[in-house]
């Protein structure tokens, strides 16, 4: 299979995938694609890695994290995206008359590879990595495929530039992650620790039921943004 035929099969599925004949849907995975909605559940990561270190720790893991998601974003948006030009689907001239919208949202910024996605892996990985619970893996891990995913839906990015906005920020995310655990102890060694109070690398387990449940109120305002985007149009 030439890349003729990979870009031929990767708008044939992006057809598949884009839109729905949901209101509903709509006006959620319009509400789920914006970064402001997201805000407090970040507030509540921010929270844990405060909490759960110094302020030293707190402010080193904090600037690990910013450097790992501006990295993966240089990566997508500053070099793949000018080099590779590529239109995006709303803008393609080969389907761009057949691919879904929702307020008639076409951005004319390149395509390849997705920002959404690269930032939104390098952060749930990174945090993953650092915090090492299954749940939270789990729970950041969906929100940054449903973060991904509201772009295919949205008809501004190819499944194509989904899926290597996620190995860019998969790769990062790793790199950033040994680098983060090589500096921090050199910068802070560690002189004694409590596993009774501590899994992974210092993070209070309890604390996680604070992201957790702001993940959960987040949810409900995007089923509330989705009936309210519904309704609206329905009138």
């Amino acid at each position: 299979m030439d890349i003729q035929q990979l870009i031929a099969f990767d708008k044939n599925l992006l057809l598949q995938l884009n839109g729905s004949d949901s209101l509903f849907v709509d006006g959620f995975m319009w509400a789920a694609t914006s970064t402001i909605v997201w805000i407090p559940a970040g507030l509540a990561l921010l929270f844990i890695f405060i909490k759960s270190n110094t302020r030293e720790k707190a402010l080193f893991t904090l600037f690990m994290l910013v450097a790992c998601v501006l990295v993966a974003n240089i990566i997508s948006g500053g070099i793949c995206k000018p080099y590779f030009a590529r239109l995006r689907p709303v803008n393609d001239l080969d389907i761009m008359y057949l691919v879904n919208t929702v307020n008639d949202f076409r951005p004319n910024s390149f395509s390849f590879l997705s920002s959404h996605s690269a930032n939104s892996f390098a952060l749930a990985v990174f945090a993953s990595l650092l915090i090492k619970k299954c749940w939270f893996a789990f729970s950041t891990i969906a929100w940054a495929i449903l973060h991904a995913f509201t772009r295919i839906y949205l008809g501004v990015h190819f499944p194509g530039d989904i899926i290597f906005g996620i190995i860019d920020g998969v790769v990062v995310a790793f790199i950033f992650y040994f680098l983060h655990n090589i500096l921090r102890k050199r910068i802070f060694p560690e002189t004694h620790f409590s596993p009774d109070q501590y899994k992974g690398q210092g993070y209070v387990v309890s604390d996680l039921k604070v992201f957790y449940f702001v993940l959960l109120l987040t949810l409900i305002l995007l089923i509330f943004l989705g009936i309210r985007f519904s309704y609206n149009l329905s009138l």
